[in-house]
């Protein structure tokens, strides 16, 4: 049997006490020292949720080139840099590119992550090829191959995801969404969509599409947050990446409102596909939210938000943990990387 102890990451706040774990399974729990010497003390936290990523595009980072810090220009569909070069690459590259991601994602203690699947049933093939073999969980939100509702796509798409995930109403005619969200409400899946990430965009319109969650919302009114609160959809927030863009989330206003907050990386061209580093970028940054707020945006909120069975590191649960040192929240030990 082996020990980690110190403060553990409980729904209900942080509990002073240890675990004693065999065979990726915690077998007691206390709340003094542990019969024998831990092999680390430290934070002891549920392993992490990335809420939002985009993994198809990871090749790009290995380019080198100069991306544009142009929102529109980079990633917007159809013709955003992204996806010419997405159009024009190999299937390997795009496979390999994802491989090198998701194990990025396992060595930084990530067991799950949401992925808007572009690309069509390619897009989700691709991914499923790049799964193969890897220790994580996947929740694949798909996108039509075109800026359109097609009727057999769509069931096609939900037959083979979790749900939809689409850019934002800006690039679509709102019709089309409007289609593509009843077809996913009737099959009770998710559908989610970015929202009011360079331009603020009409949240009534939005919400009337009735998404279980929102992506950004970096020029949102206090107003649009209260409305978004009050219709009990959770955000989910990408810093570094809309840091990228000279973009910064209004946390104040969101703090003010309480709305749910997730935390994800987004494009993977941009930055490695590590939620810790949002969380640390965050931290670094602002004393808006504390370090236990912090990491319930990728444990615990974002198991509720995704429909994921919950990490309560109990008796008798998977030993799904990872402990952080205390001061750096630097990683010191993930119990499913051996």
């Amino acid at each position: 049997m082996y020990y980690v102890s110190g403060e553990i990451l409980t729904p209900n706040g942080f509990k002073t006490g240890y675990i004693g774990f065999e065979k990726q399974t915690i077998v007691e729990t206390g709340n003094t020292m542990p019969p024998k010497k831990p092999i680390c003390k430290g934070l002891v936290v549920p392993t992490f949720i990335n809420a939002h990523t985009h993994i198809g595009d990871s090749f790009i980072r290995d380019k080198n080139i100069d991306l544009p810090k142009n929102v529109e220009e980079l990633v917007a569909p159809p013709n955003g840099l992204k996806h010419k070069m997405l159009n024009k690459v190999s299937e390997y590259e795009i496979i390999d590119g994802m491989e090198k991601s998701i194990d990025e994602m396992i060595n930084s203690g990530i067991s799950c992550f949401c992925d808007f699947r572009e690309n069509g049933i390619h897009g989700i093939n691709h991914l499923r090829c790049a799964l193969k073999n890897h220790n994580i969980d996947t929740v694949v939100l798909s996108r039509p191959t075109e800026l359109k509702y097609k009727k057999m796509e769509i069931e096609n798409l939900l037959k083979n995801s979790e749900g939809i995930g689409i850019s934002s109403i800006s690039d679509w005619d709102y019709s089309e969404l409007e289609k593509i969200s009843k077809h996913v409400k009737k099959n009770n899946k998710i559908f989610a969509i970015h929202a009011s990430e360079r331009i603020r965009e009409d949240i009534d319109l939005v919400l009337d599409l009735k998404p279980n969650f929102l992506v950004h919302m970096v020029k949102a009114s206090e107003s649009d947050l209260t409305y978004v609160k009050e219709s009990n959809i959770p955000i989910v927030l990408c810093p570094r990446s809309n840091i990228y863009f000279g973009l910064k989330p209004n946390l104040n206003l969101m703090k003010k409102v309480d709305v749910e907050i997730l935390l994800g990386t987004d494009n993977a061209m941009l930055n490695p596909p590590n939620v810790l580093d949002e969380l640390k970028f965050l931290k670094g940054t602002t004393d808006i939210y504390n370090l236990e707020q912090l990491l319930n945006m990728i444990t615990f909120t974002s198991r509720k938000v995704l429909n994921l069975s919950p990490c309560i590191l109990g008796s008798n649960s998977p030993a799904d943990f990872i402990v952080l040192d205390k001061n750096t929240l630097k990683t010191l030990y993930i119990s499913r990387v051996k």
